[in-house]
């Protein structure tokens, strides 16, 4: 096989209707997820085998940057991509090749797996030339439902003022043995956190100072929380550590600021933030990252032959005639009838459903100047593939099994004319011999 720019390739596969060579595609991803871009491969694998048609694709980044984490998430996030490949030819539609990974628990700027690979397939029942061709490409991302608790320490958690960090060890059952303290009026603690509810967690203890929270730049109410009382109004005897001292109201998943602000000059307390992902049934609108084919990759054509036929089509029926034959085309034309250009090796035509193929199940890569497939040149340089319709669909009963059906409609011209000389021949020949037979008895 050899490779060239514009030309067409044929790889013929020992499994029937599989791919011998695979169409590599170049995506560029940008939004969403995908920030300022992020460089995908995809290795298109098409396979028909027992009348049915599979597109694999097989996925890789080709560049440093990858998908990231939009924040705190549990684990079971999920990241899938969908791809899109036209079909043409003996069968006419679209397949979607998808997959998704699982992902583990997540924090911002975490990077996202990509699935092993994508796939879709369809059930064909005609034989004749079907053209894979691919086209966009979609990341979507969507987060598990439930809730991560973000440590104070974490870089996502921005200070503002006299702020310092106490390491309780044992002696206190704060999280991850960590917590924050200020005593100065006016210090705030902020979080920019993706999600829909988020909880403040600090410590309920004597001489503790109120305290504020705004949710994206407002107060839920108008109330201060007091940490120095319990749940009562009580002062506060004792400490009591990893406290819910504020829960926002139910919010619309996405981007979110909470603030804490010490109000007084007493001491007040962050030991973690609680970030809530409620249930998501759809992959949110910005979080999505559109990807863009780099060039035009080219297609893959697989030539099918075998008993992959439409068992409700009557072979002796004509298609373009009959509508009410429910395996024949309503529209009055069989469009596996087309043969296409036979000089023209980039249009095969959709295949011919009636006729079949010559040499088999073969793949023809058709790729462009830009593309690249898993064919390695030869020396002997480019060559063209022609694509042939077979002499004959069936050899008559009774017929000389030469390839060529006897012309049975037309009338047998040469044999009547034949008949008639040798007719003729004979009335003339008996004629002569009464006139001779005549004569001779007069002339006894």
């Amino acid at each position: 096989m050899s490779l060239a720019a514009t030309a067409a390739f044929v790889a013929t596969s020992s499994i029937p209707g599989q791919a011998a060579s695979s169409l590599v595609m170049k995506y560029r991803c940008t939004g969403g997820i995908a920030g300022a871009g992020v460089d995908l491969e995809a290795r298109m694998t098409p396979q028909v085998e027992s009348g049915t048609m599979n597109v694999r694709w097989d996925m890789k980044h080709t560049s440093v940057q990858r998908f990231g984490s939009p924040g705190f998430f549990p684990e079971g996030s999920s990241l899938d991509l969908e791809g899109t490949v036209d079909i043409s030819g003996a069968w006419t539609g679209q397949l979607r090749p998808r997959g998704g990974q699982p992902q583990g628990e997540l924090v911002p700027g975490d990077y996202l797996d990509l699935p092993e690979g994508l796939s879709d397939s369809a059930s064909i029942t005609r034989t004749g030339t079907i053209r894979f061709k691919p086209g966009k490409l979609m990341v979507r991302f969507t987060p598990a439902e439930g809730e991560v608790m973000v440590n104070n320490s974490v870089p996502e958690v921005k200070y503002n003022g006299p702020w310092n960090t106490e390491y309780t060890g044992n002696r206190y059952d704060d999280y991850k043995n960590d917590i924050e303290k200020t005593s100065g009026w006016g210090a705030t603690a902020r979080l920019d956190f993706v999600g829909t509810k988020v909880a403040y967690i600090g410590r309920r203890e004597q001489d503790l100072g109120p305290v504020k929270v705004l949710i994206d730049g407002k107060p839920a109410t108008e109330q201060l929380i007091y940490p120095g009382q319990d749940r009562a109004g009580n002062p506060m005897t004792g400490t009591e550590t990893q406290q819910v001292l504020w829960t926002s109201p139910q919010l619309d998943y996405g981007p979110h600021t909470v603030i804490v602000t010490n109000t007084e000059n007493k001491p007040a307390y962050l030991d973690a933030f609680q970030v809530f992902t409620g249930d998501i049934p759809e992959p949110p609108q910005h979080q999505q990252a559109e990807c863009v084919l780099q060039g035009d990759p080219g297609a893959i054509d697989v030539d099918i032959s075998g008993p992959t036929e439409d068992p409700t089509d009557d072979p002796t029926d004509d298609p373009t005639d009959d509508p009410t034959d429910p395996g024949e085309d309503p529209g009055g034309e069989d469009p596996g009838d087309n043969p296409g250009d036979p000089n023209n090796p980039d249009d095969p035509g959709p295949g011919d459903n009636n006729v079949g193929t010559i040499g088999g199940e073969n793949v023809i890569v058709l790729p462009q100047a830009s593309s690249s497939t898993t064919t390695s040149p030869k020396p002997t340089g480019p060559t063209a593939t022609k694509y042939y319709r077979a002499q004959v669909a069936t050899t008559p009963s009774g017929g000389v099994e030469t390839g060529v059906a006897p012309d049975e409609d037309r009338p047998p011209y040469g044999l009547m004319a034949t008949g008639m000389v040798v007719a003729m021949g004979s009335a003339g020949g008996g004629l002569l011999m009464r006139r001779r037979r005549a004569a001779h008895a007069g002339g006894a």
